[in-house]
């Protein structure tokens, strides 16, 4: 998936800014993955919680375990990046490296996981399984994540707006 919008967000630049968008789809990666294992798991899937935030277990402390292991750590990061690389594209050409890093650090770090906390255990308060949820007692049905993954990257580009058109040049 990563490749996927690596290549989409290179072929949407001029070629100058080819390389500098690959490297950053590289270390955004990187850097999203260090940030999703330190606190975004946690804050996502760490239990017991509060209703609005995991708070258990932070850098995997006590993981494996028999109820979560390392391959649902990197699936959940897989939609983390996600939720970055789809912002990457609408940013190509607008922000400075470092900014871009630390935007989708803090994005997968906190803002992805806690919204993705709200929709998927099965006893938060959006949850389709918790039957005293605020939905009107159904809750969310998010199909393979793709809800919250969409909706937390649609935010994030409303958020970042359109390109100015008259700075173009």
């Amino acid at each position: 998936m990563q490749l996927g919008f690596a290549m989409l967000c290179a072929g949407s630049v001029r070629a100058k800014n080819t390389m500098n968008i690959m490297l950053t789809n590289v270390l955004e990666a990187a850097t999203c993955g260090l940030f999703y294992y330190l606190f975004g798991f946690v804050f996502a899937f760490g239990t017991p919680s509060n209703g609005f935030i995991g708070k258990h277990n932070f850098a995997l402390k006590d993981i494996p375990s028999f109820v979560l292991d390392y391959s649902y750590l990197l699936y959940q990061w897989a939609f983390a990046i996600a939720v970055a690389g789809i912002i990457s594209g609408s940013i190509a050409e607008r922000t400075q490296f470092v900014a871009y890093l630390i935007y989708s650090a803090f994005l997968t770090g906190f803002v992805y996981p806690v919204v993705s906390h709200w929709f998927w255990p099965v006893d938060r308060w959006a949850s389709a399984s918790n039957l005293d949820n605020f939905f009107l007692r159904s809750g969310v049905i998010d199909f393979v994540g793709s809800g919250v993954v969409l909706m937390v990257a649609s935010v994030g580009d409303f958020l970042i707006g359109p390109i100015d058109r008259s700075c173009v040049l």
